[in-house]
């Protein structure tokens, strides 16, 4: 990356011409991590990160002046884009047009993206064409202080043990922040009326064997002590923080993928930081486990009736 940072550089990725500029700008102040280094980090992580954002509506969560800085989520793909750039388009009821979100399919699209300090990457659970259908299902697993990741780990492995009695596999990934994700990949032809229902039913169900463990319920005033379980993630017009985004966190935390192992580990040894992972950290997972979230993106399952 070039290092000089005032100053606007023009660099070449995969052949598209892309003007880059403040490198040097602090986006961490309590690390020191810069944009440049934010975008070392999307280009070096592209090639497992790049599977699950192309062809997702992807909502940017901007920070122009780092995590400290007022931030905003921009779901209209920039007008002032390249024209190379490719768009989704989905309906919005609410506002009667077709909004143009970005399509971070490439990686000259996700560098131009990360330029535009957009730190946070969120996708939808649909992918184009059929953006009105979701190819996954998402419990979003939130702990209510003093719960922690620790207490998501372990309603995490309640889901996992209810998925695997159903022969159907499941994916745990760090929000980043201090929860924990469930993905049950589905690939398989489903609506968002299936997948919220069924969400709510089984987080429901949970809360009533756990209640003193689990809520259900969207009031944050009953989360205290509780992990929350989010089943309104499973909504068309939702979006999810994608696997291998960074978190404008005090620190350069990501939304990693982890192994049903360590979520147990981190359950049996209360250990809440030993899944917090932060970007140099996440490289180097890539590099020697490769995508623990590949198979979420093929994967053909069905859901089962609640039982």
């Amino acid at each position: 990356m070039p290092s000089n940072s005032k100053m606007k550089s023009t660099i070449d990725v995969a052949g598209r011409k892309l003007k880059i500029g403040n490198l040097d700008k602090i986006f961490y102040p309590a690390t020191g991590f810069t944009k440049g280094q934010m975008l070392d980090y999307y280009i070096r992580i592209a090639p497992v990160l790049l599977p699950h954002l192309a062809n997702r509506p992807l909502t940017m969560k901007r920070y122009p002046n780092g995590v400290d800085g007022k931030f905003f989520y921009q779901k209209d793909c920039p007008a002032h884009r390249p024209d190379w750039i490719k768009t989704i388009p989905v309906w919005s009821g609410s506002n009667s047009r077709n909004i143009n979100f970005c399509n971070a399919a490439d990686l000259p699209t996700l560098v131009w993206a990360a330029n535009l300090a957009a730190l946070e990457l969120h996708t939808s659970l649909s992918l184009a064409p059929a953006v009105t259908k979701p190819t996954l299902l998402v419990f979003d697993l939130d702990p209510g202080a003093p719960a922690t990741i620790v207490d998501c780990a372990e309603v995490g492995l309640w889901l996992k043990d209810y998925f695997d009695r159903h022969k159907i596999r499941s994916f745990p990934k760090t929000s980043g922040s201090k929860g924990l994700q469930v993905y049950v990949p589905l690939n398989t032809p489903a609506s968002y009326d299936l997948t919220k229902n069924f969400a709510r039913a089984l987080a429901i169900r949970l809360q009533e064997k756990h209640p003193d463990r689990v809520v259900a319920n969207m009031k944050k005033a009953l989360r205290a002590g509780k992990v929350f379980i989010d089943w309104s993630q499973n909504d068309e017009h939702k979006t999810t923080v994608c696997v291998y985004s960074l978190r404008a966190k005090d620190h350069p935390t990501v939304s990693t993928p982890v192994t049903w192992e360590e979520v147990a580990a981190v359950l049996k040894q209360n250990k809440p930081d030993s899944l917090t992972f932060e970007a140099n950290q996440v490289l180097d997972r890539a590099a020697k486990l490769g995508d623990l979230f590949a198979p979420v993106l093929t994967l053909k399952q069905k859901l089962p009736a609640l039982s």
